[in-house]
C-alpha cells in the first residue's frame, strides 16, 4: 500500500466540473490511477493560485471542498473520508482508499482566523498556512526573510486548539522554527519538500530542519518533482538519494511520501501563469516529473526501485505507508 501526504488532484476535479461541466469525474480520471499505484491513503490539499484574493479564493476553495465532498459520496464503495484515527481502520485493511482533506495556503481566509473553524467542520484535518509567498499570516519559502505575523500566530494557535495538523511545507525558515516552538507538543509535518544536503533549493529542508521536524515528533513527505529533486537528477535514483538521506538524518519512522505530481494537471487544465517567485530552476516547468514516476500511478516503479537499492520489506513499507498512517492514527 501507498500512503501519500500531497497531490493536488482537487484542482482537476473542480475544474472540470465547475468549467466544463463534467460528471463522474473523480471515477473517471484519478480513482483509476490511485488503484493502479496502490495508492490507500492520499492527503487532498485544497490550492487557490494566489492572485485569486480574497473572496474570489473563497469560492475557489469551496468549490474544491464540493469537488472533493462529491468524489466521496459518489464512490462510497471504494473511498472515504479520512477525519479520525478510527476512520483508518478500513483504509489499513485495504477496503477503501481514504482521503484527507487539507489546506496549502491559507489566502482563502482573507485576513479573518474564524474561517479555520469552518474548514474543520468540513473535514480539513491538515493546513499548512503559506505557498511560496507572503499572506497575511506568514512568509512562504520564497522570502528572504521574515515568521509569522501577529494574525499568523492566532491562526496557529487556532488550528491547534482545533486538532488540525500543521503543515510545514513552503514554509519560510523562520515560520518553520516559529511553529515548531509555538505549537510545541502539537501535530506538525512537512507533506512534501526535499533534502537540501542533496539538492539545494529554498523549498527544500536542510539537516537542521529535518532533525527538529523528527524532534518534535512530526514526520518529512519527500516530494516527487523536479523542483525538489533537482533538475539533474530527476530519476527514481534521484528519489531514493532523497529518501536515504532523509532516513539517515530523523530515522527510518519520521520519513513519507509527498508525491506532488502535476504532470497531469498541466495536461488535463490551462496553464497557469509562469510562476514568480524564483524557485523555479531555469528550464524547467511545473509539468515536468520525474522519468518512470510522473503520477500516482507510477509507484510501483519506485517500489521497484528501493528493491534494487537493497531496501528491506519492511523499510520499503515503513516509508511508503506506515508512517504516514501511523502518524495520522496518533494525530487525529
Amino acid at each position: 500500500m501507498i500512503a501519500d501526504a500531497h497531490v493536488d488532484l482537487l484542482m482537476e476535479l473542480a475544474y472540470r466540473e465547475r468549467r466544463l461541466g463534467e460528471t463522474d469525474v473523480f471515477a473517471r480520471t484519478w480513482l483509476p490511477l490511485l488503484e493502479r499505484g496502490g495508492v490507500g491513503l492520499q492527503v487532498c490539499p485544497i490550492y487557490v493560485d494566489v492572485v485569486v484574493q480574497p473572496e474570489g479564493s473563497l469560492r475557489e476553495a469551496l468549490s474544491m471542498v464540493a469537488a472533493f465532498q462529491r468524489a466521496v459520496r459518489e464512490n462510497g464503495g471504494r473511498v472515504l473520508q479520512v477525519t479520525s484515527a478510527a476512520d483508518l481502520d478500513s483504509v489499513q485493511t485495504g477496503e477503501r482508499i481514504g482521503l484527507v482533506l487539507a489546506l496549502e495556503g491559507v489566502e482563502c481566509f482573507g485576513v479573518e482566523t474564524w474561517p479555520a473553524d469552518v474548514f474543520h467542520a468540513l473535514g480539513v484535518r491538515m493546513a499548512g498556512l503559506t505557498w511560496n509567498r507572503r499572506n497575511a499570516f506568514a512568509d512562504g519559502a520564497a522570502e528572504d526573510g521574515g515568521s509569522l505575523s501577529r494574525l499568523g500566530r492566532e491562526l496557529v494557535d487556532r488550528l491547534v486548539s482545533l486538532g488540525v495538523v500543521l503543515d510545514l511545507a513552503h514554509s519560510s525558515r523562520g515560520m518553520f522554527t516559529e511553529i515548531l516552538e509555538r505549537a510545541a507538543g502539537a501535530p506538525v509535518l512537512c507533506s512534501h519538500g526535499g533534502c537540501r544536503s542533496v539538492y539545494d533549493t529554498p523549498r527544500n529542508l536542510d539537516d537542521d530542519q529535518l532533525r527538529a521536524l523528527a524532534d518534535a515528533g512530526g514526520i518529512f513527505g519527500l516530494m516527487l518533482h523536479p523542483i525538489a529533486i533537482g533538475p539533474e537528477q530527476r530519476t527514481i535514483d534521484g528519489v531514493v538519494d532523497h529518501l536515504e538521506h532523509a532516513v539517515s538524518v530523523m530515522g527510518p519512522e519520521r520519513v513519507c511520501l509527498g508525491g506532488d505530481f502535476t504532470r497531469r494537471l498541466w495536461e488535463a487544465m490551462p496553464p497557469p501563469p509562469e510562476p514568480k517567485d524564483g524557485l523555479m530552476p531555469p528550464g524547467l516547468t511545473p509539468g515536468l516529473g520525474i522519468e518512470g514516476l510522473v503520477g500516482s500511478e507510477d509507484y510501483p516503479a519506485l517500489v521497484e526501485g528501493l528493491d534494487r537499492r537493497g531496501w528491506g520489506a519492511e523499510e520499503v513499507a515503513a516509508v511508503t505507508s506506515d508512517n504516514l498512517l501511523r502518524f495520522l492514527r496518533s494525530s487525529l
